[in-house]
């Protein structure tokens, strides 16, 4: 009986040292992930307007880089549009607008003797575009350029500009609150019409899926590409010419965002090299894309990257890649922040992100 239960004993003793040898040998298999990075710090952050930012653009002062300026709107029927220094102290504000949405700016307008910079936004409460004088953010437009005329789906939400190199023409290509399944976006010529602005359209194009809206649009002018969120499905793709054809190119970012595919933007690194920056609206992330890729590939911009910002809820945004003096030697990205900011990022801080890829 004492052999047998010191047998029992070795056993089990044997036992219990082997399974404890292979916890222990488990537990070390597993590796832990390295936390996520804080949110990136903003280098500036904009005095707040009145009611609800909504989306900027940047006028690059070629003649003095550091007296540069971020348009950004304020959405409501009380609305505005602002010009920022870059030092986020307001320089311009321009009030009495109805509902100002989405703004895109543009170089080189030809009105009479005129040659000017334009920045050109939604007015949704009006169903029209805005046309303004750059730097001094002056109405250009007799009004207004009425859009989506004789279609009841007619607010106007969402504009990018482009610059056709061949002829210097500039487009207009704006979308909607609501929308078709197809012809989604208008695209209209803007033209010197008895010395102001006027729109003349020129097509309609672009898919929907139908399940949210399409408000972010930017035009990548080198390489002749419009990008647009189908904010629920994924990031569409087209060329930004009207003579170019009106089919889809691409279709890239549809998974990885927690819910609404938002604000776009472009950062050039060369002639067609670069980064493609989209917002993660509801996770305050921005995803990165390649900017370059073959036309004719469904999958030419495969997620490269994802970082974290102190934005909350932006669905809108824009970058640029020229030096601004000291402050910004590589540029910057800036994003509207649901908090009635806009947020700057030194290009520097922003491109180290992308190196690490915090979050993904």
């Amino acid at each position: 009986m004492k052999k047998y239960s010191y047998l029992v004993l070795a056993l089990a003793l044997a036992g219990f040292t082997s399974c404890g040898k292979k916890a222990e040998k488990k537990e070390a298999s597993v590796t832990q992930k390295p936390a996520p990075l804080a949110p990136l710090e903003a280098t500036v952050i904009t005095d707040t307007v009145f009611h609800d930012t909504d989306d900027p653009a940047i006028w690059y002062n070629a003649n003095s880089p550091e007296s540069s300026l971020i348009v950004g709107t304020d959405k409501d029927v009380e609305g505005a549009i602002y010009a920022f220094g870059l030092d986020g102290k307001t320089r311009k504000m321009v009030r009495g607008l109805n509902r100002p949405n989405n703004v895109d700016i543009e170089y080189g307008f030809v009105l009479g003797n005129d040659t000017l910079d334009i920045a050109v936004f939604s007015e949704r409460g009006r169903n029209m575009i805005r046309v303004y004088s750059l730097p001094a953010l002056e109405p250009i437009d007799n009004g207004g350029i009425p859009v989506f005329e004789g279609d009841s789906l007619n607010r106007p939400m969402g504009v990018a500009l482009y610059k056709r190199p061949t002829d210097n023409a500039i487009f207009a290509i704006v979308g909607r609150k609501d929308g078709p399944q197809e012809n989604y976006l208008w695209q209209y010529e803007l033209k010197n019409v008895a010395g102001a602005v006027a729109g003349e359209k020129v097509r309609e194009f672009g898919a929907f899926s139908g399940k949210k809206e399409i408000e972010a649009i930017c035009v990548d002018d080198a390489s002749g590409f419009v990008y647009y969120s189908d904010e629920q499905f994924g990031i569409r793709k087209y060329y930004a010419d009207p003579e170019k054809g009106a089919e889809e190119l691409a279709l890239f970012g549809q998974t990885g965002f927690q819910e609404d595919i938002e604000g776009i933007s472009i950062y050039t690194t060369g002639e067609t090299t670069g980064y493609i920056l989209v917002s993660d609206q509801q996770a305050n992330k921005f995803r990165v894309f390649p900017r370059e890729g073959a036309e004719d590939n469904a999958n030419n911009h495969p997620e490269l990257s994802a970082f974290s910002a102190p934005t909350l809820e932006s669905d809108g945004s824009e970058s640029i890649s020229q030096p601004l003096g000291e402050k910004f030697p590589k540029g910057f990205f800036v994003a509207m922040s649901s908090d009635k900011t806009f947020k700057v990022f030194d290009w520097r801080d922003v491109e180290k992100r992308i190196t690490k890829n915090d979050v993904k």
